[in-house]
């Protein structure tokens, strides 16, 4: 009896140290910073857009990403001492995905809004666009009046359609909208004729012209793309918005820009 108390006492023992040792590692974990929690893992887990051409870009051939979200991305990864690992998002999911902690960050042309500044933090701009129209040559259309009652298509959860809202109301005309879920989508249904127009920031739209299509001279609603965190995550947010404006003020951030001949609404 004596000896199977005395094993009991030293199995109670032993669980009481491995509680106590687990509540420790907790303890020190939640502790640590953002950044410190990044480095451990080795791995910055970034959300990108795949289907944006000269921004983020995964090659179908290769399932590599490219452009000049993911250079940033890496940029950061590498001053990190991590990985960039990468996580494809659309305008619908890019949200969600940071709610859900699934994502570190998302850098896909994530435009800053007073709106979405009360959800998110957003770095300083690392690129300003404006939106424009992509059309069919054969379509006469010239200037945005020619679209007068046409329907427009926009990506589903983008703040593209409140910017058309607001140019309509500015040019006393009107337009119908047809909301689809993502870029490669809305080109189809440009060609087939089932939209008039393809809208979106132009230097997006530039990634989907061809011989048949032209984006329409006039542009509006400036557009600031930043890097964003999840609301609560203030640590990682400063050190991000901290790498942008170093890659601003020291030139590399023009070099990126420039490698995939991006052009800057800021510098007209």
């Amino acid at each position: 009896m004596k000896k199977s108390i005395k094993v009991l006492a030293s199995l109670a023992a032993v669980f009481a140290a491995v509680t106590l040792a687990a509540c420790g590692a907790s303890k020190d974990d939640s502790s640590k910073s953002a950044t410190a929690k990044i480095k451990d893992n080795g791995k910055i887990v970034f959300g990108v857009k795949q289907d944006v051409p000269n921004f983020g870009y995964k090659d179908p051939k290769t399932n590599k990403f490219t452009g000049v979200e993911i250079d940033i991305a890496n940029k950061i990864a590498k001053d990190l001492g991590v990985k960039a690992e990468f996580v494809p998002v659309t305008a619908q999911t890019r949200g969600p995905l940071l709610d859900n902690k699934q994502v570190d960050a998302v850098i896909a042309t994530f435009t800053i809004t007073d709106e979405r500044k009360k959800t998110y933090n957003f770095t300083t701009p690392y690129f300003t666009d404006e939106v424009g129209f992509l059309v069919k040559k054969d379509a006469g259309f010239k200037s945005v009046s020619d679209l007068n009652g046409k329907t427009i298509g926009v990506a589903q959860s983008s703040s593209t359609k409140t910017g058309l809202a607001a140019l309509a109301k500015e040019k006393g005309i009107s337009f119908e909208y047809s909301e689809l879920p993502d870029y490669p989508t809305l080109k189809t249904a440009l060609t087939s004729g089932r939209i008039d127009a393809f809208s979106v920031d132009k230097s997006i739209l530039s990634g989907y012209v061809d011989s048949k299509t032209e984006i329409l001279g006039e542009g509006f609603a400036r557009q600031e793309y930043g890097i964003t965190t999840k609301k609560s995550n203030t640590e990682l947010a400063s050190y991000l918005d901290k790498q942008i404006k170093t890659l601003k003020s020291n030139g590399e951030l023009k070099k990126m820009t420039d490698k995939y001949n991006l052009k800057d609404a800021t510098a007209k």
